[in-house]
């Protein structure tokens, strides 16, 4: 896994790394092709030369292979590059809140916050908060709410209206419209405290110890 210091450079040495591997295979592959086919003309039989739209054939094919392995070198250095834009990108976020897939609040001030994202309108969404154990310490009543992105800040006070003891917590939503149920995905608000790399791609990681794929952003604040 990489850090986001000297990311720009380790890309490139990959980058420069892979293309010199290219190049020698495709060089390898050109110099093997023109001594079989300068072996062949040197033992054909007089009475029976080389075709010579057999000859053609050959030459189109190794013109085939060397353009998929020049495609192959320019893919991996795109790639290096869009890794590269990316970790740069995502280190711009440190410090600041995004708003993930994830379902976990806490009754501290700076965890409060729900969000969710709706298929579509509702005209009945609820909010439900569970401790640890999967006891529900708070319920909530939302009302109506449109399609799309929203965000709930908890109180954090029980349904008693005592405060709720610090802890980890998760929530769950259930939405409705016209008694039919509307599909929701839970998001989560979560502090970037660094960015990292590894094979899925720039990975966030969040004040609550959690990890966040970089393409999984909804919003920033």
């Amino acid at each position: 896994m990489s850090t986001v210091q000297d990311s720009s450079s380790v890309s490139s040495l990959f980058g420069a790394s892979a293309a010199q591997k290219t190049q020698s295979s495709a060089s390898e592959t050109q110099n093997r092709f023109l001594s079989l086919l300068v072996a062949q003309m040197k033992n054909q039989d007089p009475l029976n030369p080389l075709d010579n739209a057999q000859v053609t054939s050959q030459m189109a094919q190794l013109s085939t292979v060397q353009g998929i392995e020049n495609m192959n070198a320019s893919m991996d250095k795109l790639v290096a590059s869009l890794g590269s834009n990316q970790m740069s990108q995502a280190a711009n976020l440190i410090g600041h809140g995004v708003l993930v897939p994830g379902n976990h609040i806490g009754p501290a001030q700076a965890d409060a916050v729900a969000g969710f994202d709706l298929d579509g309108a509702a005209d009945s969404v609820k909010l439900t908060i569970e401790n640890a154990a999967g006891a529900t310490v708070r319920t909530i009543d939302l009302g109506a709410r449109a399609g799309g992105v929203n965000l709930v800040a908890w109180d954090g006070l029980a349904d008693d209206g005592s405060a709720a003891p610090a802890g980890s917590y998760t929530f769950k939503v259930s939405a409705t419209e016209g008694g039919a149920a509307v599909t929701s995905q839970a998001l989560y608000l979560g502090t970037v405290n660094s960015v990292s790399q590894d094979s899925t791609g720039v990975q966030l990681n969040l004040s609550s110890n959690e990890q966040a794929n970089y393409a999984d952003i909804r919003q920033i604040f």
